[in-house]
């Protein structure tokens, strides 16, 4: 009885810029698979191209993932310090007759483009090299280093979602795979990291599909067992194009500065593209018990900020207080500069159950709240301007007077008095309420009125009041 594998996945991003949307829900199908088998999900920053990666791309990169919750099992792999073990498999292809040097100099490989051009075929380096003895090398040239793709028959890739992908071998020319410099290529880095790091399941975007023809060639050059692969369609936006920043095409910082929950995040993006039957809102636990590659779609998923707010709105309601306050303040401290103490905090702790009942994200939970860090005289927006005319204003100065009188301020206290004053005044509730809640909060929108006064205090409240009033 042969031992089962321990399952292990990757996610490789290059550190050109952020973690985009794309490839952090690649890092969750990756994270997930993993958790579900009980087994390792590992990182690999390639980093090979020099020129664009940046030290502030790779700290996005990990920002994002830990935000998001992706925990990785091991310290990272960084692609370009592994330079000199991919040399050696170059090497070792050499040695095998499955490789090969080639001297054509870039003249000869223009004339060989323009060729195909003019005569209408796919631009393929032409073999020129791939037989010919090394002592007709020219003196001085530094060659590249091809592998020798074999050029009869197809290579077959099981994909477990896009089911057996063939590839006819003849539409394959032999890719570099060490430059004139020295440096290996990404096609036979991936393929060496792969297999170092026992990869046994690489789920990726499909525009890696051809790839995965090709690094199969060199699995099979190599003697090497060839990885399960799953190509996932890309993600578009809601008009069917390709994804871009109109349409959300962020980097996962950006969602958190946006206010949204990373539940939230994954729970969005598990479902770009896979499904459990009619499930929509489903927990993290869930999500690894029932994530299976067989459940991805091969159709290309659309991004659709409206259900992403709708359910980060859920998220928002289902959560703790204590933990929303804290988030919303750490979020509006980055993002607006609040300056709070923990007399703020306990206020907002006391309204979150009436702030999140509306909220679709952290920033509108801290917009609703920005009323108790005012100073007066608050400052009005143009709603709340039109709700305080003069006859309002009158009103407002005649309710002060009884609000005075009331030494207790508990919500039921407040709350008597003036359901008490409107009945007195001969006005259906709301027609005090809403310039009561323009005057305190400078706005037309806030939690229920009563705890709002409540949680302000007697004397502030109080104040705000009077300086409407006429």
């Amino acid at each position: 009885m042969t031992e089962k594998k321990t399952v292990i996945t990757r996610f490789a991003p290059s550190p050109t810029g952020y973690l985009h949307i794309g490839g952090a829900r690649t890092a969750l199908f990756n994270w997930l698979f993993a958790r579900h088998h009980g087994g390792q999900f590992l990182l690999r920053i390639e980093d090979t191209d020099r020129e664009r990666s940046t030290e502030s791309a790779i700290d996005a990169i990990f920002e994002g993932l830990r935000w998001l919750g992706l925990d990785w099992d091991s310290e990272p792999v960084f692609q370009f310090s592994r330079a000199a073990r991919h040399v050696e498999v170059v090497q070792e292809l050499l040695r095998r007759g499955k490789a090969y040097h080639c001297y054509a100099s870039p003249q000869e490989l223009e004339e060989m483009r323009e060729k195909a051009r003019a005569e209408g075929r796919p631009i393929r380096y032409d073999g020129r090299w791939r037989d010919r003895d090394p002592s007709d090398a020219p003196a001085g040239v530094k060659p590249v280093v091809r592998f020798r793709s074999p050029d009869e028959g197809e290579t077959i890739v099981h994909d477990h979602v896009m089911g057996e992908v063939r590839f006819p071998n003849e539409q394959f020319d032999d890719l570099i795979i060490l430059r004139s410099d020295g440096t290996p290529t990404y096609n036979l880095s991936v393929v060496v990291d792969d297999h170092d790091m026992g990869i046994t399941q690489v789920i990726r975007g499909d525009d890696h599909l051809t790839n995965a023809g090709r690094q199969s060639q060199i699995y099979a050059a190599l003697d090497w067992p060839v990885p399960e692969f799953a190509h996932v369609p890309l993600i578009h936006g809601p008009d069917g194009a390709k994804l871009s920043k109109r349409h959300g095409a962020l980097g996962a910082e950006a969602y958190r500065d946006l206010g949204y929950l990373p539940e939230a995040m994954r729970n969005y993006l598990v479902r770009l593209g896979w499904s459990h039957g009619d499930d929509e809102v489903f927990s993290t636990e869930q999500a690894i018990e029932w994530f299976n590659l067989e459940s991805i779609g091969r159709s290309p998923a659309r991004f659709d900020f409206a259900k992403l707010e709708s359910l980060n709105g859920h998220y928002i309601r289902e959560a703790d207080d204590e933990r929303l306050t804290d988030e919303t303040i750490a979020l509006m401290t980055r993002l607006e500069g609040w300056k709070t103490d923990e007399t703020f905090r306990r206020k907002l702790v006391a309204l979150m159950p009436g702030l999140k009942e509306r909220a679709k994200t952290l920033v509108e939970l801290g917009k609703g709240a920005a009323f108790l860090l005012a100073q007066r005289p608050l400052t009005c927006d143009d709603k709340a301007l039109q709700l305080l005319n003069p006859d309002a204003r009158a009103l407002l100065a005649r309710l002060v007077s009884r609000l005075e009188a009331r030494n207790d301020w508990a919500v039921s206290d407040i709350e008597s008095t003036v359901r008490a004053f409107a009945e007195d005044e001969n006005l259906k509730l709301g027609k005090v309420a809403q310039p009561l809640r323009a005057a305190v909060t400078g706005s037309t929108v806030s939690p229920p009125i009563f705890d709002v006064l409540a949680t302000l205090g007697r004397e502030e409240a109080l104040g705000r009041i009077k300086d409407q009033a006429a």
